[in-house]
Parts: structure tokens; C-alpha cells; sequence
């Protein structure tokens, strides 16, 4: 599993914006701290909470320099209507193939919801030489972050 004081596994997924494009965490890199916001599954209760959540913080993350990106196993097309409905401002990562949940160690089975191969919740800040500076994995898929927690470290960063 990816701590603190690594180096980010790159990220080579399709990104939903709106739109859907090919997407690569090291081209992100250089442009202020990124927050990788991994997440089970599209609309459930807890990851829209999450996600809203970080919508709300939002500004926050921009003033300090950060770029904000959910990552799921979602499709790219559901994560658009999953922005949609929730007005998330910020990309949503569609890892399909599930390179980046293997990549960061964090690929969970939520049997009671059929949900195999879907990322634990967790949050990593990577600056902008590829090191990871904040890393929170879930010890239940249920549980948030600590926002606040999470933008001392962005703004550390």
C-alpha cells in the first residue's frame, strides 16, 4: 500500500469532465499538490457524501494551489452522471482497468453490495515531484476523511 514519503504510482486511466478523455496523473504533476480522492462506488450514500463533501471544501483546495480528483472503478460515463447529480465541480478518474486501485494497494471486495475489486476510500496528496505528502486509507469503506486534517496537509504541501 502507497504511505507517506513514496512516490504516486502514475495514474493512466480515462477521466470524466464532462467529457470523456485519456487521463495521466504525471501530466498533472507541477501544477500544485493533487488530491486523489479514491472511492468504492458511484452513488452509494457514503461516496456521494464524500465526494459532496470535498465539493464543498472546494474553494479551499484551489486557494492552496490543489487540483481535486475522485478515482473510481466506475465507468466514465457513470461518474459524469454521478457529477451531474451531485454538481461536482472537480474530475472524476475512471479506473475501469484497475491499475490505480492495485497501483496504490487499495482494492477491496464490498460483497454485500457486489461491489469486487472496487478501491477502499482513501486520500492521498502528492506535490509536485511525485511524492506522496498525506495519505489516509479507510479502515472501514464507510468512513470519511477528515477534511480539515486533509486541507492542513494540501496547504503544507
Amino acid at each position: 500500500m502507497v504511505s507517506t514519503g513514496d512516490t504516486a504510482p502514475d495514474i493512466s486511466a480515462t477521466i470524466a469532465n464532462g467529457e470523456v478523455e485519456a487521463f495521466e496523473l504525471s501530466d498533472h504533476l507541477g501544477d500544485g499538490p493533487v488530491v486523489l480522492a479514491f472511492f468504492p462506488g458511484a452513488f452509494t450514500a457514503p461516496c456521494s457524501s464524500e465526494m459532496v463533501a470535498l465539493q464543498e471544501h472546494l474553494g479551499d483546495f484551489q486557494d492552496a494551489g490543489a487540483t481535486v480528483l475522485g478515482v473510481s472503478a466506475d465507468s466514465a460515463l457513470s461518474l459524469n452522471a454521478f457529477r451531474e447529480e451531485n454538481g461536482l465541480e472537480f474530475d472524476l478518474v475512471s479506473d475501469m482497468g484497475r491499475s490505480a486501485i492495485q497501483g496504490y494497494g487499495l482494492e477491496i471486495d464490498i460483497e454485500d453490495l457486489g461491489l469486487l475489486g472496487v478501491a477502499n476510500r482513501a486520500v492521498f496528496v502528492v506535490d509536485d515531484g511525485g511524492e506522496v505528502t498525506y495519505s489516509w486509507v479507510a479502515d472501514d469503506p464507510t468512513t470519511e476523511p477528515d477534511y480539515e486534517e486533509l486541507l492542513d496537509a494540501v496547504q503544507s504541501a
